[in-house]
C-alpha cells in the first residue's frame, strides 16, 4: 500500500487541464497543421518528399508502390495514421489541388469530381522533377536535423526549398484556436518578387503586386477584384471572389447554352452539377432544358442549355448566386516563423524565404569549403610523398608494423595523421609522371575554388547574386503560363471606373500651384490676340507647364534636381478656369528646392520606350521607361545630376528617332537618338550639345518627318523653319543657328517640334494666354527673326509654350454637335464674331 501511496501526487484539475491542453494545443500547431514560413511544408508533406528521397524515389527512377511510401513515412518519421500520410500524398499528386504537383502518381488518384484515390497498394508514385529542388543540397549540411518521435532517426527540420513553396502551391490547416489557408501562386510571378526584394529590400506590398498580380489556382477560373488581394496581401487576411471561367453561344436552331470550362478553387463539379439539378427541379431557377457534363482527358465542359424564351445572362446571374459556380476564397496567411505562428503580409513571406535561401547558399558554400580544404590537405601530403619518395618507400619497407610506419612520416616529415594514412594508402600507380600531373592539377585548380569559395563567404552580394541566378534557372525550367484572370469586380468598383475618361488640360506654375480642367474650355483664336486669362496667380508667379493628357492615365513629374514623381490624371483636382490652383506639394513628397522641370503623360511601361533627358548644361542621358516602373510615394531618382546643373527636360522615345536640342542663344543642334547609349535609372549621361557662356538649354524635342521646329523668344515672336534645314550632326558639337536675335526680340524661350495639326498655347509670367492655330504661324528660315504670336508689354515676358493636339479635341467637339438638339442661331454667329479680339499680322 505504501509503495502506490508514493506514485500519487495531488494537483489542481484546473491547472492541469490548463497545461495539458496548452501542450496539446502546441504540439498541433507546431508539429501538424501549420506551415514552416521557410520551405512553406507542414511536418507531413516534408516527411514523405524527405522519405522518398531517402527511398531514391526520384523522377529517374521508376515509380514505387504507394504503401511503401506511407510505411516508410509512418515506420520513421510520422506518428500518426497511414490514411493521413497516404491522403497528404494524393493531395500533392493532384493537378486540381497544387498548382505544382510534388508527387508524379501513376494510377488513380481521384478527380475532380470528388471520387477517392485507389487504395494505397494499387497506386504507385515517385517525386517529381519540381519536388527535387525542395531537397536539393540537403546532404550538404544546408538545414538541421533533429531525433524522430523514437529517437532511432533523424529527419530535417526544414527543407532547402529552392524555391518559394509557401506562396507557390500554398497551403491549408486547421490547428487549435487558429487555421491557415494560403492560396497558390505562378511560379515564375513569385520568383520575380524575390529576384527584386534581393535588389532592393524597401520595396512595399503595393510595389510587390507588380510581380505578384494575385493568386493562381491550379483549377484557373477567374478573380473578381483586386481590392480583397491588395487587403490579404497587405494585412495578410482577406477574402476574394472565384468565378468559374463561363462562356455563352448559340446554337444553330437559335437557342442558347452556358458552357462552363473552368471551376472556382476546390470546387467539386459532380456536386455542382447536382446542385445545378436540384435547383430546377425545385423550380429556383428557371429555363434549363438540359444539362450535361461533356468534360473528357482533354478538358472540362459543362453545357447548360437555356430554353429559347429565357435569358442566358439572368439565368448565369442566378447560378452564379446559388451555386458554387461562384466562391469565396478567404485568405490566411499563417505560418511558423522560428517555430511560433505569425500572420505575415505579401512582403515577410517573400522576406524569410530570402533570408532562409541566405542561411542555405552560406551553409552549402562552408560545406564546400570544408570539403576543398580537406581535400588539398591531403593532395599537399601526396605532393611530400612524391618528392621524398624512395626515402618514404624505404621507411614504410623498414616499420615492423602500420602504426610505426605512420607514426615515422609524421615525425619524419611534418605530416598529419590524414596525410600520412594517405599516403600509406595510395597505390604504386601515382608514382607515374602523368599521376603525379594530376595531382598537381588537382591541387592548383582546388586552389581557385578555396578562394573563390571564401570570397563568396565574404560577401553578402555574391550569396544575393548566387540565389538570383538559382532561382532564374528554376523559373526558366519549370515556369508556365498564368492560369487565372483577374477582372475587375462586378460588385466591388475600383476608384478608377467612378472617374469618366475625357481629355484634359493640366497646368503647372513657376511657384508649384496645378490644376486640371476639361480641354474643351479653351476656344481657339487669332494669331497676334490678346489671349484670354487662362490662370489666375499671385503676383510674380506665372504658368511654366501646360500639357493634355487623359483622366486616366499616369503623369510622370520629373524635377530639376533630378527626381520623378507619379500620379493619375484625375488625382490632379478639376478647379475653375481663373483659379491659380492647388500647391503640388499637397499631391506630392517633392522637397521645398525642388521644382517641376517635364511632365510626360504615359499609357503603360513599356520595354520599347525609353525617356531621353537633357539638363541645362547640355548632358543628355537615355535609359529604358520599364526601369521607371516602380515609383515610391517619395519619388525615385531619375538622373544624377552634377553641381551647378539642372534637369532641363525628358521626352519620351521609341529609341529610333533623331533628337534636336535648342539653346537660350539660339543654336540648336540634331543628332541620332542612338548616339546617347542605354545608361542605367541613376546614371549621369553623356554631353549632347557644347555650350557657349551664360547659354543653356531650352527646348528638347524629338524630330519627325513632315514637321516644322518652332521657336519662340520671350518677347513673343515665334516662326516655324523646315525641320530639313536642321542637318544631323555628332552628339556633343555647337548647333547650328536656329533664329537671329535682336533686343526686340529678345532671346529664345522655346524650341519644339510641331505639325500642322497642332494648336499652340502661349502664355506670359501675368498669366494671359492666347491659343494660336499652328498653320497661321509662318514658315520661316533658320536665320529669320519670327512673328509676332502674342503681344507683351514691356515689363511682361512669354514664360511657356504648349502645343495641344486638336484631333482629340475635334472628336469630342463632333460627339457634342451631333447630341446637341439646340439650333445655331445667325444672331449666335453675330455675336461670337464680335467678341473676336482684333489680330494684327506683324511678320518680322
Amino acid at each position: 500500500m505504501a509503495d502506490y501511496e508514493s506514485n500519487i501526487h495531488e494537483v489542481n484539475i484546473n491547472q492541469e487541464m490548463q497545461t495539458s491542453f496548452l501542450d496539446y494545443a502546441m504540439s498541433v500547431i507546431v508539429s501538424r497543421a501549420l506551415p514552416d514560413v521557410r520551405d512553406g511544408m507542414k511536418p507531413v508533406h516534408r516527411r514523405i518528399l524527405y522519405a522518398m528521397s531517402e527511398l531514391g524515389m526520384t523522377p529517374d527512377k521508376p515509380h514505387k508502390k504507394s504503401a511503401r511510401i506511407v510505411g516508410d513515412v509512418i515506420g520513421k518519421y510520422h506518428p500518426h495514421g497511414d490514411s493521413a500520410v497516404y491522403e497528404t500524398m494524393v493531395r500533392m499528386a493532384q493537378d486540381f489541388s497544387y498548382r505544382y504537383m510534388l508527387v508524379d502518381g501513376h494510377g488513380n488518384f481521384g478527380s475532380v469530381d470528388g471520387d477517392s484515390a485507389a487504395a494505397m497498394r494499387y497506386t504507385e508514385a515517385r517525386m517529381s522533377k519540381i519536388s527535387t529542388e525542395l531537397v536539393r543540397d540537403i546532404k550538404k549540411d544546408t538545414i538541421d536535423y533533429q531525433d524522430n518521435y523514437d529517437g532511432a532517426e533523424k529527419e530535417p527540420v526544414v527543407l532547402p526549398a529552392r524555391f518559394p513553396s509557401l506562396l507557390v502551391n500554398g497551403a491549408s490547416g486547421i490547428a487549435v484556436g487558429m487555421a491557415t489557408n494560403i492560396p497558390p501562386h505562378q511560379l515564375g510571378e513569385v520568383i520575380d518578387a524575390v529576384l527584386a526584394l534581393s535588389k532592393n529590400p524597401d520595396l512595399n506590398v503595393e510595389e510587390l503586386m507588380h510581380y505578384i498580380p494575385g493568386p493562381d489556382f491550379p483549377t484557373a477560373g477567374l478573380i473578381m477584384g483586386r481590392s480583397g488581394i491588395r487587403k490579404a496581401y497587405q494585412t495578410g487576411r482577406g477574402s476574394i471572389t472565384l468565378r468559374a471561367k463561363v462562356h455563352i453561344a448559340e446554337q444553330k436552331n437559335g437557342k442558347e447554352e452556358i458552357i462552363v470550362s473552368e471551376l472556382p478553387y476546390q470546387v467539386n463539379k459532380a456536386r455542382l452539377v447536382e446542385k445545378i439539378a436540384e435547383l430546377v427541379r425545385e423550380k429556383k431557377i428557371d429555363g434549363v432544358t438540359d444539362l450535361r457534363d461533356e468534360s473528357d482527358r482533354d478538358g472540362m465542359r459543362v453545357v447548360i442549355e437555356v430554353r429559347k424564351d429565357a435569358n442566358a445572362n439572368v439565368l448565369l446571374n442566378n447560378l452564379y448566386k446559388l451555386t458554387t459556380l461562384q466562391t469565396t476564397f478567404g485568405f490566411n496567411l499563417l505560418a511558423l516563423v522560428n517555430g511560433q505562428p505569425q500572420v505575415l503580409n505579401l512582403k515577410q513571406c517573400l522576406s524569410y524565404y530570402l533570408q532562409h535561401q541566405v542561411e542555405i547558399i552560406r551553409r552549402r558554400t562552408q560545406f564546400d569549403l570544408n570539403k576543398a580544404q580537406a581535400r588539398a590537405h591531403i593532395l599537399e601530403g601526396l605532393r611530400i610523398a612524391l618528392d621524398y619518395i624512395d626515402e618514404i618507400i624505404a621507411l614504410i619497407r623498414g616499420s615492423e608494423t602500420t602504426d610505426i610506419a605512420r607514426q615515422g612520416l609524421m615525425d619524419n616529415y611534418s605530416l598529419s595523421h590524414e596525410q600520412a594514412q594517405a599516403i600509406l594508402d595510395m597505390r604504386l600507380q601515382r608514382l607515374t609522371g602523368l599521376e603525379r600531373d594530376k595531382i598537381e592539377n588537382e591541387y592548383n585548380e582546388l586552389i581557385e575554388r578555396i578562394a573563390e569559395l571564401k570570397a563568396i563567404l565574404a560577401d553578402d552580394e555574391k550569396v544575393l547574386e548566387i540565389i538570383r541566378e538559382e532561382l532564374t534557372e528554376i523559373k526558366d525550367r519549370y515556369n508556365d503560363d498564368r492560369k487565372t484572370a483577374i477582372h475587375a469586380s462586378e460588385n466591388t468598383i475600383e476608384d478608377e471606373d467612378l472617374i469618366p475618361q475625357e481629355n484634359v488640360v493640366i497646368s503647372i506654375t513657376h511657384e508649384g500651384y496645378i490644376k486640371r480642367l476639361p480641354l474643351t474650355t479653351y476656344r481657339s483664336q487669332r494669331r497676334g490676340g490678346r489671349g484670354i486669362q487662362g490662370m489666375g496667380t499671385n503676383d510674380g508667379d506665372f504658368v511654366e507647364h501646360l500639357f493634355t493628357t487623359n483622366s486616366h492615365q499616369t503623369i510622370l513629374f520629373f524635377t530639376n534636381k533630378g527626381k520623378v514623381y507619379r500620379l493619375k490624371g484625375y488625382e490632379v483636382p478639376e478647379l475653375k478656369r481663373t483659379a491659380k490652383g492647388i500647391p503640388i506639394i499637397n499631391l506630392l513628397q517633392i522637397e521645398k528646392s525642388e521644382e517641376i522641370s517635364t511632365v510626360i503623360p504615359i499609357d503603360e511601361y513599356s520595354d520599347d520606350a525609353y525617356l531621353l533627358f537633357a539638363t541645362k548644361n547640355g548632358i543628355t542621358k537615355r535609359t529604358p521607361l520599364s526601369a521607371y516602373a516602380n515609383i515610391r510615394k517619395a519619388g525615385l531618382f531619375a538622373i544624377n545630376i552634377r553641381e551647378g546643373d539642372e534637369l532641363y527636360g525628358v521626352r519620351l522615345t521609341d529609341g529610333q528617332s533623331d533628337v534636336i536640342l535648342g539653346t537660350k542663344k539660339a543654336m540648336a543642334i540634331r543628332f541620332k537618338e542612338q548616339d546617347v547609349r542605354l545608361m542605367g535609372r541613376t546614371a549621369t549621361g553623356v554631353k549632347g550639345i557644347s555650350l557657349d557662356t551664360d547659354d543653356e538649354v531650352i527646348g528638347m524635342d524629338m524630330v519627325q518627318d513632315g514637321q516644322d521646329v518652332l521657336t519662340v523668344t520671350n518677347k513673343g515672336f515665334g516662326k516655324r523653319t523646315d525641320v530639313e534645314e536642321y542637318k544631323v550632326q555628332n552628339r556633343g558639337g555647337k548647333g547650328l543657328k536656329a533664329s537671329s536675335l535682336t533686343d526686340r526680340t529678345g532671346h529664345l524661350i522655346a524650341l519644339r517640334v510641331i505639325s500642322d495639326d497642332y494648336d499652340l498655347m502661349v502664355i506670359t509670367e501675368k498669366g494671359i494666354l492666347i491659343r494660336i492655330q499652328v498653320t497661321e504661324i509662318s514658315t520661316l528660315s533658320r536665320y529669320a527673326q519670327g512673328v509676332t504670336l502674342i503681344r507683351v508689354d514691356d515689363d511682361e515676358e512669354v514664360s511657356t509654350v504648349a502645343p495641344v493636339s486638336t484631333e482629340e479635341e475635334d472628336m469630342e467637339e463632333s460627339e457634342k454637335e451631333s447630341s446637341d438638339e439646340e439650333t445655331v442661331t445667325e444672331e449666335d454667329v453675330a455675336e461670337a464674331d464680335e467678341k473676336k479680339p482684333d489680330a494684327t499680322d506683324e511678320d518680322e
